[in-house]
C-alpha cells in the first residue's frame, strides 16, 4: 500500500469516527429534549387532548387557552412575579457577600483564615435538609416567616459560591494589590476598582447558579412561606397541580412558563458561564 492511500485510508477512518461521535452526541441530545419537547406541545393542546392512549406527540390544534387560563384563572402571573423579585434579590445578595467572602479567604490574611475555610468546605457535606428546622426555628424568631426575607436572607452566603470566587481570586496577583495599597488606595477601593472588573466571569458563572437555584427552588420557599399570593412560582405550580389534576394541559403550561426563564438565562450568558468555570478550574 502506497503512502498516499494510507494517508486517504487514516483521513476516512478519522472522519468515520468523527460523523459516530457526532451521530451518538445528536441522538443523546434529541432523547434529552424529548420531554422538554413534549411538555411545549402538550401546553399548546386543547384540554383533555393529552389524556388520550396513546398521548399524542402534537396538538390536534394549536391553542394558547392554556396560558391565557394559567394568567387569568389561577393568578400565576402574581407567583411569576414572586419567584422574579425572590430570585432578582438572592442572586444580587448572593453576589456581593459571596464575592466579599471568597476574596477575603484568597488574599486578605486575617488570623484562623484557613481553619475557617476548612470548616467551611466540611459544610458542604451536610445535607441542607438537615438545617431546614433549626433555620426555620430562626426565621420565626425573628419574625420573617411568611416574608420575602424569610427566603431571601438564608440563601444570601453559599459554601459553594465563597469557593468558586475564592479559587478564581487566588489567580490575581498580589502584587497589583500591594501596588495599589502603596499608591494609597483603600482596600474597599482595591475591591470595586480592581479586584470586581477580574472576577467578572466568575460572577456571571456565580450568577447564573444563583438564579438558577433560587428560581427553581421548591422546599424552602413551601416550608418558609404560608399564605399564597407569596408563593413562587414552583410552589404555585405544585398547588396547581393538586386543584387541576386532570388538567394536564394547563400544568404543562405552567411547567414551561417555570423553565423558560432560567433556559434563556443559560442560553445568553453561556459563553461566559463556561468561560467562569474554565478559568477558575485552571487558575485556582
Amino acid at each position: 500500500m502506497s503512502a498516499g492511500q494510507s494517508i486517504g485510508r487514516e483521513v476516512g477512518q478519522s472522519r468515520l469516527h468523527a460523523l459516530l461521535v457526532n451521530g451518538a452526541l445528536l441522538l443523546l441530545a434529541m432523547v434529552s429534549l424529548a420531554p422538554l419537547l413534549w411538555m411545549v406541545s402538550v401546553s399548546f393542546m386543547p384540554t383533555g387532548e393529552a389524556a388520550s392512549f396513546p398521548p399524542p406527540l402534537l396538538p390536534s390544534a394549536v391553542t394558547a387557552d392554556n396560558y391565557h387560563a394559567l394568567f387569568s384563572r389561577t393568578g400565576m402571573g402574581r407567583n411569576f412575579v414572586n419567584s422574579l423579585l425572590v430570585a432578582g434579590a438572592i442572586t444580587l445578595g448572593s453576589l456581593l457577600v459571596n464575592t466579599l467572602a471568597g476574596y477575603a479567604f484568597a488574599k486578605l490574611r486575617f488570623r484562623g483564615r484557613e481553619r475557617m475555610f476548612q470548616l467551611l468546605l466540611a459544610a458542604l457535606v451536610v445535607p441542607a435538609q438537615v438545617a431546614m428546622l433549626p433555620l426555620f426555628l430562626l426565621m420565626k424568631q425573628l419574625g420573617l416567616v411568611n416574608t420575602y426575607g424569610g427566603v431571601v436572607i438564608p440563601a444570601l452566603a453559599s459554601v459553594f459560591g465563597i469557593f468558586l470566587v475564592r479559587q478564581y481570586a487566588r489567580s490575581i496577583p498580589d502584587e497589583l494589590l500591594e501596588a495599589a495599597r502603596i499608591d494609597g488606595a483603600g482596600e474597599w477601593r482595591i475591591f470595586f476598582s480592581i479586584v470586581l472588573p477580574m472576577l467578572k466571569p466568575v460572577l456571571v458563572t456565580l450568577a447564573i447558579f444563583s438564579f438558577m437555584a433560587a428560581w427553581n427552588d421548591f422546599m424552602w420557599p413551601l416550608i418558609v412561606l404560608t399564605d399564597q399570593e407569596h408563593y413562587t412560582l414552583p410552589v404555585a405550580l405544585a398547588t396547581l397541580s393538586r386543584e387541576h389534576i386532570m388538567d394536564v394541559e394547563m400544568m404543562m403550561a405552567g411547567a414551561v412558563v417555570t423553565v423558560i426563564p432560567v433556559l434563556l438565562l443559560f442560553l445568553l450568558l453561556q459563553r461566559y458561564y463556561i468561560q467562569g468555570l474554565l478559568l477558575g478550574s485552571v487558575k485556582g
